[in-house]
């Protein structure tokens, strides 16, 4: 018996060894967002070195048939099977992917309001400024489905002393956990126009009518970043973004190469890892946004993360120029080489989990 076993064994994997030889290899791993490794040049020093083995060893497992479905099998096994609450920090509620961001890094927080306090006592004096944090989708979920939660209260508290300078905007009333992709961090920007709604009411603007946008949805199923990191069953999302007249008009310029663009950059949606670059060209350390079709003269400087990307453009109605800075990209301490600070609105909006992670902040 043992050697019939044995025989399928070996069988098995021979089978398995020569189609990762013959069948064509990837060169992306969509779920994964990241190159797969490719079958390595052969030469006699590679092989005598050892390079040439663990290159194709690498391949071999890259390129392995099936390998998407394993990985699957190998988180339901971890969860269903040995009854781990998340694979690699990410956990399945109601069809919806969660990072379990826990618990509040008190340092991190206080190390971001230095930072905040500092981009305003250097450049802001003259400026109304205002902060929105963006809840993540645990504030929605965590507790209700049994996971641990961060103390989103004792956030928001220390947001609110550390910044008395700023009028604080609080999203979470506008916001659900639908509002949000199932298999990705960012938020649906179809779903936007009561939170838009909330800010530009603070600021004192024209907030954003549904009837004034048409949803334009990408060919292409949409696969967030913890689809490929939690490599459990989902279904994948739509990505919609909101055209107008006033955005089809605007101008988008990139300090970092020079040139000027759309609000939409659709190519993103077949050239980059990430589709959500759609919106605003992804990340950037400075942008701006002309709008001739603006109301007013009004000027506005959002201090932002990615989540600004799609929501800004919900902002634009009656302001001329939009200028927003990503600081994990640019040096704060450089940024009036750049920028004219001249009393404009200022909006810093910032997510949860950059907040709780903040050492990406220059």
């Amino acid at each position: 018996m043992k050697k019939y076993q044995t025989i399928l064994l070996l069988t098995l994997w021979a089978t398995l060894t020569l189609a990762v030889w013959f069948h064509p290899p990837k060169d992306i791993s969509q779920a994964e967002r990241r190159p797969l490794a490719q079958m390595p040049e052969f030469s006699l020093s590679a092989l005598e070195s050892g390079k040439f083995r663990e290159k194709f060893e690498d391949y071999s497992l890259d390129q392995f048939p099936l390998r998407d479905g394993f990985r699957t099998l190998k988180s339901l096994f971890h969860t269903q099977v040995l009854g781990m609450k998340d694979n690699n920090g990410i956990y399945l509620t109601k069809g919806i992917a969660v990072k379990q961001e826990y618990p509040l890094n008190e340092t991190s927080l206080e190390s971001a309001i230095r930072k905040f306090d500092t981009i305003h006592e250097n450049f802001l004096g003259e400026s109304q400024c205002f902060f929105a944090m963006v809840p993540d989708k645990g504030y929605y979920l965590a507790q209700s489905s049994g996971h641990l939660a961060m103390d989103y209260e004792a956030l928001y508290a220390k947001l609110e002393t550390g910044l008395p300078w700023a009028v604080q905007i609080d999203l979470r009333q506008a916001l659900t956990a639908g509002d949000y992709y199932r298999t990705d961090t960012h938020w649906r920007q179809e779903c936007l126009l009561p939170a838009a709604t909330v800010i530009c009411d603070a600021l004192g603007v024209t907030a954003p009518k549904g009837e004034d946008y048409s949803r334009i949805q990408s060919e292409r199923p949409f696969y967030g970043v913890y689809y490929g990191q939690a490599a459990l069953p989902m279904e994948p999302d739509n990505l919609t973004w909101l055209e107008s007249e006033t955005l089809r008009q605007c101008a988008v310029y990139d300090y970092e190469t020079g040139k000027t663009g759309a609000v939409y950059d659709t190519a993103k949606l077949t050239e980059s890892r990430d589709p959500y670059d759609v919106f605003l060209s992804g990340a950037r350390a400075l942008l701006t946004i002309e709008n001739p079709n603006a109301k007013t003269d009004r000027e506005l400087i959002v201090f932002r993360d990615s989540f600004g990307s799609s929501l800004v453009p919900l902002l634009l109605e009656d302001y001329a120029k939009v200028t927003l800075v990503d600081i994990r990209y640019v040096s704060s301490a450089k940024l009036d080489s750049f920028l004219d600070f001249c009393g404009q609105d200022v909006l810093f909006l910032y997510s949860t989990l950059v907040l709780n992670n903040s050492a990406s902040l220059k």
